[in-house]
C-alpha cells in the first residue's frame, strides 16, 4: 500500500480502456478514493467491474470535447467527494493520415479533444485546488508531444501543446501547491491506433506495427504511478524514449531517423 494515495481523490478520464484502465484498476487497490471518466456509462461500469472490488469509485460521464459542460462536470464531482488531489488527464484520440490526405475536421477534433478539452477541465477544477492550497495534474501525453512523427501530424500538434500550457502552468502556480506531471508514452499496445482518425475523420480500425510491439499498458501504468508518487515534472516512458534525447543533442541525425522510422 502506498502513502502516496492514502486517503487522497483521484480523478481519471480516458478511464474506461488502455492506458487510464489500466491506472485504475492499479490504483483501485490503494486506500483512495477514484472518479472515473469517459464518454459512454456502459464502458464505464466495465470498467469498474475489472478495478478492486473493495475499491471507492465514483463514475462520472465526461466528453472531453463538450468543453461548455465542464464546469457543471466538475461541480458535480466537487459535490461528491468534497476535493480532487490528483487529477490524471488521460482522454484523448490519435490520428493515422498523411497532411496531404487530412482534412481540417480532423486537426480541429484533435485540437478540441486533445488539448482544449484538457485545458478546460483544467481550468475548471482549477479554482478548487488554488482555495484548497493543494493539487497534482498528471498529464498523459506522448513523445509525439516531444518529437514528430509521419501520420500524426495534428496529434502531434495537440500533444506539443499541453507540453506548453502546462509547462506554463507549472511555472506559474507550482509554489501555490500545484504540481504538474507530463507523462509522455511511446508505443503501448492498446486499442488507440485503431480507434486513430483516418484521413476522413474516420477510426481507421486497424492495429498498426508499431503499436503492435509497444509495452502492455499496465507497464506504463506503473511507470506512469511511479512518476507520480516521485513527483516527477516531465517522464518519458517506453523503449522508444532515447529518440526524445536523439532529437535534443542530435537533430540532424534525429531527422534522418525519423523518415525511416517504421511508425505505423
Amino acid at each position: 500500500m502506498s502513502a502516496f494515495f492514502k486517503n487522497k481523490t483521484i480523478w481519471i478520464t480516458g478511464a474506461s480502456s488502455g492506458i487510464g484502465l489500466a491506472l485504475a484498476k492499479e490504483i483501485s487497490s490503494q486506500d483512495c478514493t477514484l472518479i472515473l471518466s469517459a464518454r459512454r456509462e456502459k464502458t464505464l461500469e466495465e470498467a469498474e467491474e475489472l478495478c478492486h472490488k473493495n475499491a471507492r469509485i465514483h463514475l462520472q460521464i465526461l466528453d472531453l470535447e463538450d468543453t461548455e459542460s465542464h464546469k457543471k462536470k466538475v461541480a458535480e464531482v466537487l459535490e461528491k467527494v468534497g476535493a480532487v488531489d490528483l487529477l490524471i488527464h488521460n482522454g484523448g484520440i490519435s490520428q493515422r493520415s498523411l497532411v496531404k490526405d487530412t482534412d481540417f475536421s480532423v486537426d480541429k477534433k484533435l485540437i478540441d479533444t486533445n488539448y482544449l478539452g484538457t485545458v478546460s477541465l483544467t481550468k475548471a477544477i482549477l479554482p478548487s485546488m488554488l482555495k484548497n492550497g493543494r493539487g497534482h495534474f498528471g498529464v498523459v501525453t506522448s513523445l509525439t508531444g516531444i518529437i514528430p512523427s509521419p501520420y500524426r501530424s495534428g496529434y502531434a500538434a495537440s500533444k506539443h501543446a499541453l507540453h506548453g500550457f502546462f509547462d506554463s502552468l507549472r511555472a506559474e502556480l507550482e509554489d501555490s501547491g500545484i504540481s504538474v506531471s507530463l507523462l509522455a508514452p511511446g508505443f503501448v499496445k492498446t486499442q488507440v491506433s485503431v480507434n486513430a482518425l483516418g484521413p476522413n475523420g474516420e477510426a481507421i480500425g486497424i492495429m498498426d506495427q508499431a503499436q503492435a510491439n509497444g509495452i502492455s499498458a499496465e507497464q506504463c501504468a506503473k511507470k506512469i504511478i511511479n512518476a507520480l508518487k516521485h513527483g516527477k515534472r516531465e517522464v518519458y516512458i517506453g523503449r522508444e524514449s532515447y529518440a526524445a534525447y536523439v532529437k535534443r543533442y542530435f537533430p540532424g541525425l534525429f531527422a534522418k531517423l525519423i523518415k525511416r522510422a517504421k511508425v505505423r
